[in-house]
């Protein structure tokens, strides 16, 4: 009687764990990420060249372009003279002498130049080439910035492509596995929950693999865009040779942030251009000088005519320009804390992206050179010999686990380590391959 009921659970368990197999054969095949660009058909590019596609086709960099023109009109314009203005009357002129009277024309005309107050002109010059300096910062910061963003970008996307690839290899080994334990007889409880813990791995390894090709697909869509180009066109990174060399440590790249830094040198060129904004206010407070010659002639019973130089000034009773020389005085004030503060948050980020480097250095030393391949390996060992039956659930599953939690963090690791790098080559203007490690000094014995 026990034996029975026995063998009838057992029948009843592989009845559902066949529905569940088919039910996760369909769900596999329905989550099987789909990809919208095949990168796999397009030609290999290296990061450098992609990097420099970026910066050849970039659409954003027409806009600073175009300010930096913005600014060259400027200072042209600051440095012109207002046009002269030409005045002109006409009109009727009657005398009267007793009872007599006479009938003729008056007429008049002029013209008139506005000449700036001593030194206006010079500091709206300045103002003007301070303005195209901030321009052509603004360019360049954002090119530096551009450039390193494509390069993380590009990583990211060959990251996601290893990652997806890592993940679909051991998906479509828990697969096959399935479907051959589900063609099997189940002999007792083990091999029924052994095919229930092959089952939910292959899930979990299937959302893995669509997880990668979504982040696969994010970077080529921002790719695309960064290189103005289409959105469906394929891009292909080829394996990047990538060198950390040993940091050399903090002192030459806190000096250099100091005076490489873009943040920096927009910060300087905006405080010296609000001191002669300053000045410029200053200056204004003097009022600027019409001067012109003027010819007028009238025939009324006899001709009389006239010819000058005017001037006028305007007098300064009510309006000295306290205001806005105020105003101004206040944002020089403003410019020089702005200054403080960035010198302040630029040696902070020095100093994160210098330690940030400087740990994944120290994970990636602890690395052998060949531990993915190992780890690779030893999955491909353990599912041969899984189905030979020398090897447990426990070891096969957690194989094929680790493999790929190590080509994750391979790959991880190696895109902050890159990231930090071209972080402290965007803020302090040094390349980390080409800054001397100063040695150490020896031991003297």
């Amino acid at each position: 009687m026990i034996k029975n009921n026995f063998q009838s659970v057992i029948q009843q368990v592989g009845i559902v764990v066949a529905a569940v197999s088919a039910a996760g054969s369909f769900c596999s095949r329905a989550a099987e990420p789909q990809p919208l660009l095949a990168s796999n058909s397009a030609p290999a590019i290296t990061l450098d060249a992609l990097a420099a596609d970026v910066l050849e086709h970039n659409p954003e960099l027409g806009f600073y372009r175009a300010e930096i023109q913005a600014a060259a009109g400027e200072r042209r314009m600051a440095g012109t003279l207002a046009n002269p203005e030409f005045s002109t009357t006409v009109g009727g002129k009657r005398v009267a002498v007793g009872p007599l009277t006479s009938d003729g024309v008056a007429w008049s005309v002029s013209v008139q130049q506005t000449f700036e107050w001593p030194g206006r002109i010079p500091l709206r010059k300045a103002i003007a080439n301070h303005q195209i300096k901030l321009a052509q910062l603004g360019f360049d910061q954002f090119r530096t910035a551009l450039a390193a963003r494509s390069r993380t970008v590009a990583y990211n996307l060959f990251a996601a492509q290893e990652k997806a690839a890592a993940a679909r290899e051991v998906a479509e080994r828990f697969q096959s596995l399935r479907e051959v334990l589900v063609q099997r007889d189940p002999a007792g409880l083990t091999p029924v929950l052994e095919t229930r813990i092959i089952e939910a791995s292959e899930l979990t390894l299937q959302r893995k693999a669509t997880e990668a090709a979504l982040a696969e697909q994010s970077a080529l869509l921002e790719l695309n865009q960064l290189r103005g180009k289409p959105w469906e066109q394929p891009i292909k990174i080829a394996p990047p040779n990538l060198s950390f060399p040993s940091f050399p440590g903090l002192e030459p790249f806190l000096a250099s942030a100091q005076t490489n830094n873009f943040e920096i040198r927009m910060r300087e060129a905006d405080l010296e251009q609000q001191g002669f904004k300053v000045s410029l206010a200053k200056n204004e407070k003097y009022p600027a000088v019409t001067i012109g010659p003027y010819f007028s002639q009238e025939r009324a019973g006899d001709r009389e005519t006239q010819a000058g130089i005017g001037l006028s000034i305007p007098v300064p009773l009510w309006n000295r320009n306290s205001g806005k020389v105020a105003a101004e005085e206040a944002r020089l004030l403003q410019a020089e804390t702005l200054l403080s503060l960035a010198h302040r948050n630029l040696e902070r980020q020095v100093i994160e992206k210098a330690l940030a480097y400087q740990a994944r250095l120290d994970e990636m030393a602890k690395w052998r050179p060949d531990s993915v391949e190992k780890f690779k390996e030893a999955a491909a060992l353990a599912d041969r010999h899984y189905r030979l039956g020398a090897v447990p659930i426990t070891t096969y599953v957690e194989l094929q686990k680790q493999y790929l939690d190590a080509v994750e963090a391979l790959l991880s690791t190696k895109l902050d380590a890159l990231d930090a790098a071209q972080e402290l080559q965007r803020l302090t203007g040094l390349d980390l391959n080409q800054v001397v490690v100063p040695a150490k000094p020896e031991d003297p014995k």
